[in-house]
């Protein structure tokens, strides 16, 4: 054996164990929820979203259509793990009472998948969402705060590690003109969405609505930006063909998950 070969078997040795540290299985799929869609799969660590861990998201801008469209992808997001793990309901963990069960459920996240926890401040969603994934009899835990420090997202990401349940946290502006994902965090990836203009319909109304999904940071692979349609009542998401990607699709063409 030669002393290249014996250093590149200990390089990826050592790669593994980071992967495996950091909960992204050499495995693969059995660990990772695809979104379905290569485009998407393809650029994320393990071909998915990492199913023990913490993810986070959060809206684009302090508008309400910004804030809807994160927290539609976060219900999404939810409903996929939910059906990832063969049924059961997920926990949120909110502070106040803003959301809209018939919306969610166009996103996939029907009433019966959903138990609410109403909480006093962040530090309480946090202990509660902590909670809800050392449960163990949960399909995914979410929940919303506008302060969540390193050491706080680093429980909950160890929590998760350690139980095998996925976490979602929507970071919630303290101020408009605020970044809520500048704060550094232990989550596997973060998210940024973003209200994009509906698809043109050959009649009077708007079309589907549309995205600009922004994966700003994940373990084991870079960022990546999409524009896509809003997912539909079973939680399947759609990418638009971008002008640069229409080489063999006509426009307007997408792909459903």
């Amino acid at each position: 054996m030669s002393s290249a070969f014996s250093q590149a078997e200990r390089l990826d040795a050592l790669r593994g164990e980071i992967r495996r540290i950091e909960g992204i299985s050499p495995a693969g799929r059995a660990d990772f929820l695809p979104f379905g869609i290569a485009e998407i799969d393809d650029r994320l660590a393990g071909g998915g979203l990492a199913m023990r861990a913490l993810h986070e998201v959060a809206a684009a801008g302090p508008d309400m259509a910004s804030d809807a469209a994160a927290t539609l992808f976060q219900a999404a997001l939810a409903a996929r793990f939910a059906r990832a793990a063969g049924g059961g309901q997920v926990l949120w963990a909110v502070t106040r009472r803003d959301l809209f069960a018939p919306g969610l459920a166009q996103a996939g996240l029907t009433p019966d998948m959903v138990l609410y926890a109403e909480c006093r401040d962040d530090a309480e969603t946090l202990a509660v969402m902590e909670d809800g994934v050392r449960h163990g009899g949960l399909a995914a835990v979410l929940g919303e705060a506008k302060r969540a420090d390193m050491a706080a997202t680093r429980r909950l990401q160890l929590a998760a590690e350690s139980d095998g349940l996925p976490a979602l946290l929507l970071r919630r502006r303290r101020k408009a003109e605020d970044d809520p994902l500048a704060p550094p965090s232990a989550a596997v990836t973060r998210w940024r969405i973003g209200c994009a203009p509906s698809a043109p319909v050959p009649y009077d109304g708007l079309g589907r609505a549309r995205w600009r999904v922004e994966l700003v940071r994940q373990r084991g692979g870079p960022p990546h930006e999409w524009l896509m349609e809003a997912p539909d009542a079973e939680a399947r998401f759609a990418l638009f063909a971008a002008t640069a990607d229409r080489t063999d699709r006509p426009a307007g063409a997408w792909i459903a998950a």
